[in-house]
């Protein structure tokens, strides 16, 4: 019995060393990974932007984005995407205190479906259920750990947004190891074609090297 005991406690200390999505204290500037957007805290929950035939009228050739994002947490971080269309500058839209702005943004990221960090314990030897919407976090500037952006014209925007909204109707658990947030990320970017590294990774290796490997 305790051999098997000891053997499952250090398989969870392997998923915590390797894997990405939840937390431990770290510094000041830290949220929880995954924790959902609560609008009660001030945090404005991101919708969908779709292009309209006036949006297609925009200067840019290619005016709407995908954003490969990897973020500060309580530990290593959560990786993540950000897709909708840039502003008049061509920049992905913030406002004024850096947070992304919902009526041209949304976000789309695996995580348990919980604040609480037993779901997140428990996710590292077991599948735990998911939610796969903004997180804590994911819409403010300053916890941006990497990224990278890809430009897309309204066609591409209009083929890559339903698979992302699909993958999210058929991810309903996260677990650290055979399925995680870095994991549910690789599958947005192979299905446009890039290569990708480990999902087992830490968020922010693992966008970097999401980047060098297709630019």
């Amino acid at each position: 019995m305790l051999p098997s005991f000891l053997r499952l406690a250090a398989a969870a200390f392997l998923s915590l060393a390797v894997a990405g999505c939840t937390s431990t204290a770290n510094s000041n500037n830290t949220v929880m990974a995954g924790a959902p957007v609560n609008s009660a805290d001030g945090i404005v929950q991101s919708t969908a932007y779709a292009p309209t035939d006036a949006a297609g009228q925009s200067k840019l050739a290619k005016p709407y984005f995908i954003s490969f994002r990897a973020r500060n947490a309580e530990s290593y971080g959560h990786t993540f995407v950000v897709f909708g269309k840039f502003d008049a500058n061509g920049r992905v839209p913030y406002d004024s205190t850096g947070t992304l702005i919902p009526s041209m943004t949304e976000v789309a990221g695996l995580h348990p479906a919980s604040t609480s960090v037993v779901p997140y314990m428990l996710g590292h030897l077991v599948p735990v259920p998911s939610e796969t919407g903004a997180s804590d976090g994911d819409t403010e500037r300053a916890y941006l750990l990497a990224e990278w952006t890809i430009p897309l014209t309204a066609a591409q925007y209009n083929e890559i947004v339903p698979y992302i909204h699909k993958l999210q109707a058929r991810s309903p658990v996260w677990n650290a190891v055979t399925y995680n947030c870095s994991a549910f990320v690789a599958d947005v970017a192979r299905h446009m074609g890039y290569q990708t590294p480990s999902p087992l990774h830490l968020p922010k290796e693992f966008i970097t090297e999401l980047r060098e490997m297709n630019t």
